[in-house]
């Protein structure tokens, strides 16, 4: 029989979530486009200005050093002036600079830009993961995260989609196609910061969609995992970032989101190079990839809840990750490669879903905002060093095979850290 208390849970987080998490969503998948429209454009800009693959993988790459370095900078900002009006920031000066892009003429306006769009994108997502923590009890956090996170891969949807139809607007008004799609797909994120201004609501007790009950009960929850998380005497940044565990989940997200940058920033060239696709056809199938990748990631949000058990659903996506690079570098199969494409974002995906989840089951929330900035800023180091390393090996061996086999390893890495542990996990459980 389902209690009272049981009944105003459920319509609490159900309110919280149709209010926040659609908002969220839209916000990060437009981020996500602006971050990674890139991979499309390069098929036009490095044939139009002269970039070589270590050019394009360096400037790509830039992005995630300066994203790096002001994640925790940015987030503590964040809890200073609240969620709505930093978030709104973040939006405004990543859209006008992600339209900008379509002024690159250099080597060195690349870098720049680059480098300047990551500064402006620095602590949106670590910023919502850190938000989401103070809205949602822990049990149902796993299905509020890939619930704002499915954007990304349903992102890959739409610019998929649309890609083909911005390169080939090659010419029209004196632009060149690669500048079209920076120019369209870039000024969203500035409608949306004003949306943002207007409609999220910082904390729970400003709202007028929750009762006073619903309130009450939101509040006692999540003052109670506090408590559980840690005690109130320890709280201290420095200590939270040197926890092993802590350690551990920044070593897995330097692994996974690295290698996957390096190969995700060019997987429209990689994938025209093994299919014979043309790229509208490729675009196609970039936008089928999303549909898989936020299958897999709505499923492990939902099965690691249900099971409450985060190692295992991260593990196992992983270990799928480091199989199909293996596939799409020793198999030349067209038919194969574009099954394998769609298995491969499925189970990347999958990893997020279950990534985000564990740290918010360790820390306290006051040290949940660092913690999260500094795991997801020194995984931008990797998304900087390995698409950079991945475009030198490009232009060494004239093609991606060399590429794809490396990046077999840092995904059986961090498999082998996630399953360490889960084995501290339940030691812990059972001391």
């Amino acid at each position: 029989m389902i209690t009272s208390d049981e009944e105003l849970g459920a319509s609490t987080v159900r309110k919280v979530a149709w209010r926040l998490l659609p908002l969220i969503a839209l916000g990060y998948g437009i981020a996500f486009i602006d971050r990674v429209n890139i991979s499309f454009a390069s098929v036009q800009m490095n044939r139009d200005l002269h970039f070589s693959a270590t050019i394009y993988g360096f400037g790509a790459g830039l992005f995630f050093i300066s994203y790096a370095v002001l994640e925790v900078p940015s987030n503590l900002l964040l809890v200073r002036f609240g969620a709505r009006r930093w978030m709104a920031r973040i939006m405004l000066t990543w859209g006008l600079l992600a339209a900008g892009m379509m002024f690159v003429q250099t080597p060195l306006h690349f870098y720049i830009m680059r480098f300047l769009l990551g500064a402006a994108e620095a602590g949106f997502f670590p910023g919502v993961i850190y938000y989401l923590n103070q809205w949602f009890p822990a049990k149902h956090r796993g299905r509020a995260i890939t619930r704002f996170y499915i954007a990304a891969p349903l992102s890959g949807v739409v610019m998929g989609a649309v890609a083909g139809t911005l390169l080939g607007l090659h010419g029209r008004m004196g632009l060149a196609g690669w500048q079209w799609l920076f120019l369209v797909e870039g000024l969203p994120a500035v409608l949306m910061s004003v949306v943002f201004l207007l409609y999220l609501p910082d904390r729970p007790s400003t709202v007028r969609w929750l009762t006073e009950a619903e309130k009450l009960w939101l509040e006692i929850r999540l003052d109670a995992e506090r408590a559980l998380a840690t005690p109130a005497g320890d709280f201290k940044h420095i200590k939270a970032l040197l926890d092993p565990r802590i350690l551990a989940f920044t070593a897995v997200n330097f692994l996974y989101l690295g290698s996957y940058y390096a190969f995700n920033l060019s997987a429209p060239a990689v994938l025209l190079a093994a299919t014979g696709l043309s790229t509208q056809a490729v675009g196609f199938l970039v936008a089928i990839g999303g549909l898989t990748g936020a299958a897999g990631m709505i499923f492990i949000g939902w099965h690691s809840d249900l099971r409450k058990e985060r190692y295992l659903h991260l593990a196992v996506p992983l270990m799928i990750v480091a199989g199909c690079f293996g596939v799409m570098a020793f198999v030349h199969a067209p038919v194969v490669i574009m099954a394998t494409y769609l298995i491969f974002m499925a189970a990347y995906f999958a990893v997020i879903g279950a990534f985000w989840t564990a740290p918010g089951e360790i820390l306290d929330p006051r040290s949940l905002a660092v913690a999260v900035a500094a795991i997801n800023g020194v995984g931008q180091v990797g998304s900087f060093l390995m698409p950079f390393a991945w475009g030198i090996v490009r232009d060494a061996t004239g093609n991606f095979h060399a590429g794809l086999t490396a990046l077999i390893v840092p995904y059986v890495l961090a498999a082998v850290i996630v399953l360490i542990l889960r084995q501290d996990h339940l030691r812990r459980l059972t001391a």
